[in-house]
């Protein structure tokens, strides 16, 4: 099992409702397994093999999809063996609608209910189900001591929101936080999507925010505050088959390392010895990603370069050489010439070091910024970065990926042999967002991390998928981040 996606993490509850979705590409023709698993995490790791293993299920998505609305299974520690007396519920729906609903809420006046210091209030917006239940589609952050909070702006897919109905009743309850879990209830209110569309421009939408208890304990009571839309806008969100048949070119840049490390390419113990069947680790990994990539390029043109060995004439070390030695024109033809290149250049080279990224880095990210000159969604750039280990140059690649994140661009790094990887797995990003050493965060997440030993005996596409899982959400978030559209836009479908 390779893992997907994670939900939120709810503190302190033993009766979690999780409010993140996950998202999963449906195969009729495939038989897909997924694994649920429950976790009890008490530190700040992303790797679970420290935390509490609650229990889980084994089913197929097939077997989700038919219970179309909700199905409850107990959870197991193993196959058969039984986890207490916890379930978990599970409930599908398919994604027919790309819009997605932005709003503003503030509150006044909300009733105080901590003892030392005011509330801290927190929202959460329930959808009806067909069957008449609540289900939880969206909680907002909490806002510590503060009885007139406004909330961030967010997002909820208009799907997940009310079902691409804007007249389904949504319920909107507002809780006071308590670090135990035992939230207080401050009031709740009910409306629809297309109620709260009318706020905007100036014109709030206002809700008392009713606790029903207390409503009908006293007589003079009025509310527990008011909950104001300050904003409801509906947008359409593209996805990444929607900016690529649109028009925009993807750029796949390979970067190879030649550092000494990798040992003599005559011996068959190097990472660069070329077996009598023709491949070795670095060859499979420009096959692997290479193949899938070359499909959204059309001239079929990657440059391709070199970097930690000395290289003739002057035998000075480089970190961005043209495996083709031609620095002007570095282009290859296909995946192919690739492979050509790397072939023809292992004989005509001497592996040195140290193992520096971020020249590479930044050369692709120069040609990524050339082409925001043109102000569209018109080029996407990927570098693969095939290595052996530890990196020497871990400062200045912090500082090349940041300011990469702020353009259209994704770095996928595979890393070969036995090597220690920890390097690689920070500039990942997936356990926290990688800052330089000046302490500027990045963007948004464009590194991959892949160790190869994990797919040596993998069929060659399971390394592509897993390398190019992120890519098309990265190639998304950059250009929603910016605001563009696909150069020609999708047709619109009548329903």
């Amino acid at each position: 099992f390779v893992q997907l996606d994670r939900t939120e993490k709810v503190k302190n509850c033993q009766d979690p409702e999780f409010c993140k979705k996950l998202v999963v590409d449906y195969y009729f023709e495939k038989v897909q397994k997924l694994k649920f698993g429950i976790y009890d995490i008490d530190n700040k790791s992303f790797d679970l093999n420290d935390d509490d293993y609650l229990g889980g299920i084994e089913c197929t998505l097939g077997h989700v999809c038919i219970h179309v609305s909700v199905f409850t299974r107990p959870l197991e520690l193993k196959q058969g063996k039984l986890a207490g007396k916890g379930t978990i519920t599970i409930s599908a729906e398919e994604i027919k609608d790309n819009r997605v609903v932005h709003l503003e809420i503030e509150a006044q006046n909300l009733d105080k209910k901590d003892i030392f210091g005011k509330s801290d209030p927190f929202l959460e917006f329930y959808k009806q189900s067909d069957a008449g239940t609540w289900q939880l589609v969206y909680r907002s952050e909490v806002i510590k001591n503060n009885l007139n909070p406004c909330w961030k702006k967010f997002s909820v897919p208009l799907q997940t929101f009310c079902g691409g109905d804007f007249n389904k009743p949504i319920k909107v309850q507002c809780a006071d936080h308590d670090s135990d879990g035992s939230h207080d209830l401050i009031g709740t209110l009910e409306t629809t999507l297309a109620q709260m569309q009318t706020a905007g421009a100036g014109s709030l939408v206002e809700y008392e925010c009713i606790h029903s208890e207390k409503k009908q304990k006293k007589k003079n009571y009025k509310n527990s505050g008011i909950i104001r839309i300050k904003s409801c806008k509906i947008e359409t969100e593209y996805s990444f088959l929607d900016y690529v048949m649109g028009g925009c070119q993807i750029n796949f840049t390979v970067g190879v390392d030649f550092t000494a490390s990798n040992g003599d390419p005559k011996s068959p113990d190097s990472l660069h010895y070329i077996s009598p069947d023709g491949v070795n680790e670095y060859l499979m990994a420009i096959w692997s990603v290479g193949s899938v990539v070359q499909d959204y390029d059309t001239d079929k043109l990657f440059p391709a370069f070199g970097f930690g060995a000395q290289v003739p004439p002057s035998w000075q070390v480089s970190h961005e050489f043209a495996l083709n030695f031609n620095p002007s024109n570095p282009y290859c033809q296909g995946i192919q010439g690739i492979v050509d290149a790397y072939r023809q250049i292992l004989p005509q080279i001497r592996l040195y070091g140290p193992t520096n990224f971020s020249p590479i880095i930044n050369h692709v990210a120069m040609f990524a910024a050339h082409s925001l000159q043109q102000g569209t969604a018109a080029q996407y750039f990927i570098l693969l970065i095939i290595t052996d280990g530890e990196i020497t140059d871990l400062d200045q690649t912090r500082q090349a990926i940041v300011n990469a994140s702020k353009l259209p661009m994704s770095i996928i790094i595979v890393g070969v042999g036995e090597a220690d990887f920890k390097a690689m797995e920070f500039l990942d990003g997936d356990s926290c967002v990688l800052k330089s050493v000046t302490g500027e965060p990045a963007v948004r997440d464009i590194v991959q991390f892949v160790p190869f030993r994990q797919f040596k005996n993998a069929p060659r596409e399971a390394l592509s998928q897993v390398v190019l899982a992120e890519v098309p959400k990265q190639l998304v978030s950059y250009y929603k981040w910016q605001g563009w559209p696909p150069l020609k836009l999708p047709e619109i479908k009548a329903m």
